[in-house]
C-alpha cells in the first residue's frame, strides 16, 4: 500500500492549499480553532485579551485578517481530502464545526483528529467524516491501546515519530485503517517511517512530500 503524502498546515492559509494542491498530495491538514462564534484555519494562538497572536516567536496581530474554515473549503475546487485538526479541549469547537459543516460541506469526505477525543468523536459522527486519534506522548499513545482494544471505531492513529517502531506500528495496522507519524521533514527520516509500514506521512516540507509521491512511479 502506497503512503499518503498529507501536507501539514498547508490548509491554514490559501498560498498553501494552492502549493498542497500543486504537489498533488493526498490529504491537506489544516488546524482548526473557534473564535468569538467563527471556525478559523490557523497555527497561531490567541493571547486572551493580548492584541496579537503568536506561535514560538512569532507575533502577529489579532487584527490581521483570518481565514475561516468556510472560506477553505470554498476555495478547495480540487476536492482533495481535508484534515482538520481540532484545537483546544472545548467541545464547543467540534458542535460548531459540525454546524457549519453540515451548512456549506454536504457530505464532502474529509478527515478529523486531535487530541482530544470527544470532539473527534463528535465529527465523526457526520457522513463521510473519518476519526484519526492522535497521540503526542507515552500517554496518549497508552490512552489510544487501549481504546483501540475496546474495538472503537477508528479509521486512522496518528503518532508522533518520536514514539514509533515497527512493532508498534504492526499493531496499530491490526485495528485502524491507516498510521500516519508526524513531523517527517527530511528524506532520511521518510526512509525510515516508510521501513516501520507507516501508511501516512504528515510533512511540512515539499521536498519530502514530492519524494514521496514521485516513488509511486
Amino acid at each position: 500500500m502506497s503512503a499518503l503524502a498529507i501536507a501539514h498546515r498547508a490548509g491554514n492559509s490559501l498560498e498553501g492549499l494552492r502549493t498542497a494542491n500543486a504537489l498533488r498530495a493526498d490529504v491537506i491538514e489544516c488546524d482548526v480553532h473557534e473564535h468569538r462564534g467563527r471556525i478559523e484555519v490557523r497555527h497561531l494562538k490567541t493571547a486572551g485579551p493580548l492584541p496579537f497572536l503568536w506561535d514560538r516567536g512569532q507575533l502577529v496581530s489579532a487584527s490581521a485578517p483570518r481565514l475561516g474554515l468556510d472560506q477553505l473549503l470554498e476555495a478547495d475546487h480540487h476536492g482533495t481530502t481535508l484534515m482538520l485538526d481540532l484545537k483546544g479541549r472545548r467541545i464547543s469547537t467540534a458542535r460548531a464545526v459540525v454546524t457549519l459543516l453540515r451548512q456549506v460541506a454536504h457530505e464532502r469526505p474529509m478527515l478529523v483528529c486531535g487530541r482530544h477525543w470527544s470532539s473527534v468523536d463528535a465529527v465523526a459522527s457526520l457522513p463521510g467524516v473519518r476519526p484519526v486519534m492522535s497521540a503526542r506522548n507515552r500517554l496518549e499513545l497508552n490512552r489510544l491501546r487501549r481504546r483501540l482494544a475496546t474495538g472503537a471505531r477508528v479509521h486512522g492513529a496518528s503518532i508522533h515519530r518520536s514514539l514509533l517502531d515497527e512493532d508498534l506500528v504492526a499493531d496499530l495496522h491490526d485495528r485502524v485503517d491507516t498510521v500516519m507519524t508526524w513531523p517527517v521533514n527530511t528524506v532520511a527520516c521518510l526512509d525510515s517511517v516508510l521501513a516501520m509500514g507507516v501508511t501516512g506521512v504528515i510533512s511540512d516540507e515539499q521536498d519530502v512530500l514530492s519524494e514521496l509521491i514521485s516513488r509511486r512511479g
